[in-house]
């Protein structure tokens, strides 16, 4: 089994003691699975995808999911997002619902949410894998050790939007300094709670003003289209 490793700049400021036994209580969990031939999602070499694409200078949106998709080969190491030649899910259907009334951009074909990544919103989950066709079933994995530690250190250094969609990610609003950040919250996307309150939030073009108002730069949340050779 591949040895996991969170990128360098995440380690500085999640701190070097801290990192190190973290990963390894959290391998030695994985290689349970491994050794017990029980299938996980993402693969690991994607597991911290979201911290790749997404260094902790560059994070200014952080959108909290509950933990991976439990199908095959959904999971791609960024919450709420699948590979662009997968089926989009009903929530990200719903999110991106949400974002043609907020913002008039046209609901994507694809469900790949690399671009928003890659313009520093963490795509973070709470628990960072699952077991297949089992939702939520790494809760209590000791994956809230580390998506616990990366909201505190975020908070702490401030000018960052936090986006809690349900309950689970709400409980987290405890660690987020409210005073030093912008914090929406709303009911989850999934199709039982959309019509809850999620649709009509406004969150994207809330965050966009948020980061305005911090003096950052906004983030373009359209999705390029496939592009077909």
């Amino acid at each position: 089994m591949q040895n996991l490793k969170i990128p360098r700049d995440w380690v500085a400021a999640l701190g070097d003691d801290f990192c190190s036994t973290f990963l390894t209580e959290i391998s030695q969990h994985l290689k349970e699975f491994h050794d017990q031939k029980i299938l996980i999602y993402p693969p690991l070499d994607v597991v911290f995808r979201a911290f790749e694409l997404s260094s902790f200078k560059k994070t200014r949106v952080l959108i909290l999911g509950q933990d991976p998709y439990h199908g095959t080969s959904q999971a791609n190491g960024l919450s709420f997002s699948v590979n662009s030649y997968l089926k989009i899910p009903p929530s990200l259907k719903n999110i991106f619902k949400e974002l043609n009334s907020d913002l008039g951009i046209s609901q994507s074909s694809h469900g790949n949410l690399e671009s928003w990544a890659n313009q520093g919103v963490l795509l973070l989950n709470s628990a960072l894998t699952v077991e297949h066709g089992i939702p939520n079933s790494h809760a209590l994995l000791g994956w809230s050790k580390l998506t616990d530690r990366v909201i505190k250190v975020l908070s702490n250094r401030g000018d960052a939007v936090f986006i809690l969609w349900g309950k689970l990610a709400q409980t987290k609003l405890q660690l987020v300094d409210l005073e030093k950040n912008c914090i929406l919250t709303a009911p989850h996307p999934s199709p039982l709670s959309a019509y809850r309150g999620f649709f009509g939030c406004h969150h994207f073009s809330k965050a966009n003003q948020g980061l305005i108002d911090m003096g950052k730069p906004v983030v373009n949340w359209e999705l390029e289209p496939l592009k077909f050779s």
